[in-house]
């Protein structure tokens, strides 16, 4: 097991990774290999000569009278002008990228799920990347990162306004930073985590207000060809358990039913010793699936995970079935709930679980 003590310094820490030479395919998009430097805070910034980038955020609040509510905030770009190909031109209607964003509420004591997404060219600056505080906006859905991060967003039937002020470093996903996802040189991401950031601020549904706090999560992520063609789909899972540690953990799902040996997680402890998780060193089983009502996929919602080498025994399940979000593509992502022990001792925990490719393609993602 390697395990390596991180510094409690995120804004100004520099992780240092031998350099090699840039790679590209034949557009001129760059490919995610070995050798590159994350630097923080310059790597919250968008990566244009890759094609796909995203700024992921989940979260469990709760209200001063015990009310539970679970939120995503995701901000995507997908490049479709390569780099190769942008000549200059006098149309502001000609862009390089595509911006887009899912944002959900789950209202956990109502049982109700709330989803929305917006698309745009940002012909007009209406939506855009990196402008001053601004990390991604599209309309009144924005996110700013000053010392700490902060998320606005409102749609008819509910908002967010939330304060995010990490407690814990950044977190380099994979093999230092590189998460490699499927077989070949470049099918692999630049990857790291926040995985738990103390929130506060305000919720909305309908007409009420309710002043909220809890914890979220932050994933950044970017990639030119990190799919398999042989991949269908992924289980993927952002747990914060009440010792204080914290799991990300997925298993990249293949078309044939199996799982991808490059299916792997990542253990932060509550003083943020880290240990790396392969394929092998877990074992999770379905043991409940919900069939949705409105597009017939059937979802694996109910879970049971093993991790002997940590003595953790974990059961895992939704707080709201229904979590699907049936946009231009399909997918579950929600708010989950765990219950097991660690070492003999009883440990809970919340988090969120997103299950894509039960239902047409998977967001975010190109094969090639």
């Amino acid at each position: 097991m390697i395990v390596r003590r991180c510094t409690l310094f995120f804004v100004l820490c520099t992780v240092c990774l031998p350099v090699r030479g840039k790679q590209t395919n034949a557009e001129g998009w760059s490919l995610a290999v070995p050798g590159y430097q994350i630097t923080f805070p310059q790597d919250h910034l968008p990566h244009y000569d890759f094609r796909t980038e995203w700024w992921y955020f989940t979260g469990n609040l709760q209200g001063k009278d015990g009310r539970e509510f679970g939120y995503q905030l995701t901000f995507f770009r997908y490049g479709y002008r390569p780099p190769g190909k942008r000549i200059p031109v006098s149309s502001r209607f000609v862009m390089d990228d595509l911006k887009f964003a899912h944002f959900t509420i789950t209202d956990v004591s109502n049982k109700r799920f709330y989803y929305d997404s917006r698309v745009s060219r940002g012909a007009y600056g209406e939506a855009g990347f990196g402008n001053g505080n601004r990390l991604a906006w599209i309309d009144n859905w924005e996110l700013s990162f000053g010392s700490d991060f902060h998320l606005n967003a409102s749609s008819e039937k509910y908002a967010i306004d939330l304060h995010l002020k990490p407690v814990k470093p950044a977190v380099l996903q994979g093999e230092n930073g590189l998460s490699q996802k499927a077989d070949g040189e470049g099918r692999a991401s630049y990857y790291y985590s926040i995985t738990r950031l103390l929130s506060s601020g305000s919720i909305r549904i309908g007409n009420d207000t309710y002043e909220v706090s809890g914890n979220s999560w932050f994933d950044r992520e970017w990639a030119t060809k990190q799919w398999g063609e042989n991949q269908v789909g992924w289980n993927w899972f952002a747990i914060q358990l009440s010792d204080g540690s914290d799991l990300m953990l997925y298993e990249m799902r293949l078309k044939n039913g199996g799982i991808d040996p490059h299916s792997c997680g990542k253990w932060v402890d509550a003083n943020g010793l880290i240990a790396d998780l392969t394929v092998n060193d877990f074992e999770l089983t379905s043991t409940k699936s919900w069939q949705s009502p409105a597009t017939k996929a059937n979802y694996p919602v109910e879970w049971e995970l093993r991790i002997p080498r940590l003595k953790l025994a974990l059961k895992i399940a939704p707080k709201v079935e229904n979590q699907e979000l049936n946009l231009s593509v399909v997918y579950w992502e929600g708010a989950i709930e765990l219950s097991g022990e660690r070492g003999q001792k009883p440990i809970d925990g919340a988090g969120y679980m997103e299950l894509t490719g039960y239902r047409g393609a998977t967001p975010g993602v190109k094969a090639d």
